[in-house]
């Protein structure tokens, strides 16, 4: 094999072994339970030249594959261990390693990965300043260092700041939850806290690089230009389109206040300083290789649209591509293709776009949604939502067919009216106007329990739909600052607007197809195509996706792209 990685399925262990079977390399991965060749298959990449091999590293190693090059990515990467929980891994695993390379034949360079705060010191760091885990790391740099000296492998350390990408949770991630749930009324630290990035893909790509350097080097590999911590956090929340706090708090006042009160915890406040990182080797290095990293602003808001998407580990992006966009001043979460979609869908009441997912993935051709302004994921407009679904399909090059349900069917209809060269059809899913509105008891019943922020199974009862991830986006997005009042808010405005949507309904001039559930009927007549669906109700896209696609499809002749 050419290499072997230690920690495979790690968040830097599985994308470096990507990175590597993607170079053509054949690589040993070192694995407890295969989790890795399901994400690698995911991402498309080719496991021809993969070897699963199980290994515990707190134990003395033996019997695993020769290789060239050894990359040992393996580490207990928590808050709250246990001194001896934490060393296991972080140095006895650390030496492990190294000890087993020691004796390789062919051994042409062992990297291990530590971390950036770490490289410094006698090796015997504070455990009670810095807690187990930092304490651990910066005890396992030191000792690798000093036993590949004293044995002579080829050692090379890289120490990453702040690793970002789809997957990482951890860390900076959990500053930027707080600040997308509101929860973040401070920025921890001072001004002048320094809390740098590196990419994922910049950062494997680094790693595949050094086997082939001199070893001996230390990098730090980090971007110098990330902003301080204050204008990191204002700058994912212009990207979201969240309120950034303008306050900090400094480090030392943190550490003395209860950790009920002010949700940090005390392990992670050592990170907070204003320190710089020697990286001008790192930055020769990559110079060499031809590698770059991308805009520090540019990776935020990547790895901010991942998190949002996946809900910050608690689920998984429903539908891709993905991310916030500017449309019409608002920051508006937009998901599938922008500019040449074969159907624009349109969310209701109380969900988001994700509730196209099931229908999408059985219609013909690319699918362009968005979450309402206000709603789901967007940011809040003072703008009607008529200039904002014009911005939406201002870059649109194709006359797709427009789909949208229950309270959305009205905007929809609207832009038909005004815009039939733009749309080749219209579809209309359970159109809230022309349906009987819901009891009031039973309209106050549902914004109350969203204003006590509704769980996902009352809000699937509620709605009477199975739960399931489409109704746990949504019910994560009512628990967000304002948008359950602004749910409420719409629902008594669509009531309010239902005459004028059924008088449009007379001079709309492309062709428009109704679809109901046969258990919520239309109460007022169209005189429009309908089709029904047995068994149906309000949400037949949720519950019924595969007939809700056939009617789409027996509507062609009628409405087409």
């Amino acid at each position: 094999m050419d290499a072997i990685v230690f920690g495979a399925t790690g968040f830097i262990g599985r994308s470096l072994v990507a990175e590597l079977l993607t170079r053509g390399q054949r690589v040993a991965a070192v694995v407890r339970n295969d989790t890795l060749t399901p994400w690698l298959t995911a991402q498309g990449v080719d496991t021809g030249g993969l070897e699963l091999v199980a290994a515990d590293i707190t134990r003395p190693l033996s019997g695993l594959p020769e290789v060239r090059d050894v990359y040992n990515a393996a580490a207990r990467y928590a808050f709250g261990l246990g001194v001896e929980e934490a060393r296991a891994a972080n140095v006895t695993g650390a030496l492990n390693v190294l000890d087993w390379a020691a004796v390789l034949p062919g051994l042409r360079r062992l990297v291990h990965i530590s971390g950036y705060r770490v490289s410094a010191g006698d090796g015997r760091p504070d455990h009670a300043a810095l807690g187990a885990y930092e304490a651990s790391k910066a005890e396992g740099d030191f000792a690798v260092r000093e036993r590949a000296r004293e044995s002579g492998v080829p050692l090379t350390v890289v120490n990453p700041s702040t690793v970002i990408g789809p997957g990482q949770y951890l860390g900076l991630a959990t500053l930027v939850e707080d600040l997308w749930n509101g929860r973040l009324p401070a920025v921890p630290g001072g001004p002048d806290t320094f809390l740098p990035i590196v990419t994922i893909d910049y950062f494997v790509r680094f790693l595949a690089e050094v086997p082939a350097s001199p070893p001996g080097e230390h990098y730090w590999v980090l971007d110098d230009t990330t902003p301080l911590l204050p204008e990191l956090i204002a700058t994912v929340a212009r990207h979201t389109g969240v309120r950034a706090p303008r306050r900090t708090v400094p480090v030392g006042l943190l550490r003395r206040l209860p950790r009920t009160l002010t949700g940090a915890d005390p392990e992670t406040l050592s990170f907070l300083s204003a320190d710089r990182y020697p990286t001008s080797s790192a930055r020769a290095f990559a110079a060499s290789a031809g590698l770059e990293m991308p805009p520090a602003a540019d990776a935020l808001g990547a790895w901010a649209d991942d998190l949002v998407a996946a809900r910050f580990g608690a689920g998984s992006p429903r539908l891709s591509p993905y991310g916030f966009r500017d449309v019409a001043g608002s920051r508006t979460w937009v998901a599938g293709e922008r500019h040449d979609p074969a159907h624009v869908l349109l969310h209701g009441l109380p969900m988001n776009a994700d509730l196209w997912a099931p229908l999408a993935a059985r219609l013909p051709g690319p699918v362009l949604a968005a979450d309402l302004p206000g709603l789901g994921r967007s940011a809040a407009t003072s703008r009607s939502v008529d200039a904002w679904l014009a911005g939406l399909m201002s870059p649109v090059r194709t006359r797709p067919v427009l789909v949208a349900h229950s309270l959305a069917c009205g905007p929809a209809l609207r832009f038909a009216v005004g815009h039939p060269d733009r749309v080749s059809g219209l579809v209309l899913v359970s159109p809230s106007f022309l349906q009987a509105p819901a009891p009031r008891r039973v309209r106050s019943g549902l914004a109350a329990a969203m204003m006590r922020r509704m769980s996902a199974a009352r809000l699937a009862r509620s709605l009477g739909v199975p739960e399931g991830p489409e109704v746990e986006s949504a019910a994560a997005d009512l628990r967000r600052r304002g948008v359950a009042r602004r749910v409420v808010a719409a629902v008594r405005a669509d009531v309010a607007g239902r005459r004028q949507s059924r008088a449009l309904l007379d001079r709309v001039s492309v062709p428009v197809r109704i679809v109901v559930g046969s258990a919520d009927p239309l109460v007022v007549p169209a005189a429009h195509p309908v089709g029904e669906i047995a068994g149906a109700g309000h949400y037949p896209q949720l519950t019924h996706p595969s007939q809700l696609a056939r009617h789409l499809g027996a509507g062609s002749d009628r409405v087409g792209r």
